[in-house]
């Protein structure tokens, strides 16, 4: 079936299949958190993006095969709510950006820096530090060989905008000029986005609207 990044909490997951990697988006908990599953195709491996809430459903997405990595997108609790427990269950490697990782209240293996590269069995993510919705936020970019990019943003940037910064508009003005210079002048139109919270988008869907942003603020 062709994958439309629609999930639900309490519904089922949605795979996107790459030729290298496969990607299992689910819905969870009561914030209507998005966790994404990533599947090494040569190894098997498994990378978890956000073990956001409702370890059972997580765990039950892992599956037998367990989980190498953990890493979370930032802070704010809503992102780690079952992150023990999955930890536990699984003896996952944990992964946070650097300055957010004294707000995650289980301990971060390995410290993120922009640039920085995560590995999933033979596939690479690259780490890019995103100032504004937190102050440590990472998104993950894998630049799929064999087609566009994919982008996994946590909460700097959805479509129609980006994460919440509270109406600070020096918080807005970081978090824009990270995600314009780091995403959008970085990757192409083509870039699928896949975000913390609600429906995946493109690039090329948003990039008109920046103006827009600036304009109001948030």
């Amino acid at each position: 079936m062709t994958y439309s990044g629609e999930v639900r909490v309490g519904g089922p997951a949605d795979v996107h299949e790459l030729k290298d990697l496969m990607i299992t988006k689910v819905a969870v908990g009561p914030m209507d958190n998005n966790a994404y599953l990533l599947r090494c195709r040569a190894t098997d491996e498994q990378l978890l993006i956000d073990a956001a809430n409702d370890a059972e459903t997580l765990l039950g997405t892992i599956g037998a095969d367990g989980v190498a990595s953990v890493v979370t997108t930032h802070r704010h609790g809503d992102h780690w709510q079952a992150l023990a427990e999955v930890v536990a269950a699984t003896g996952a490697r944990t992964y946070a950006g650097r300055y957010d990782a004294e707000g995650i209240p289980v301990a971060t293996d390995v410290p993120v820096d922009d640039g920085d590269t995560i590995r999933v069995g033979r596939v690479e993510l690259t780490a890019r530090h995103l100032v504004g919705h937190t102050p440590g936020s990472i998104a993950l970019v894998y630049d799929d060989p064999h087609g566009h990019p994919h982008v996994f943003t946590g909460d700097c940037l959805f479509p129609g905008g980006v994460g919440n910064t509270r109406k600070d508009p020096e918080a807005f003005a970081s978090l824009i000029r990270d995600v314009e210079t780091k995403i959008f002048d970085a990757l192409p139109d083509e870039t699928w986005v896949y975000p913390g919270h609600g429906n995946d988008t493109t690039l090329g869907a948003e990039r008109p609207h920046l103006p827009e942003w600036h304009a109001r603020g948030w």
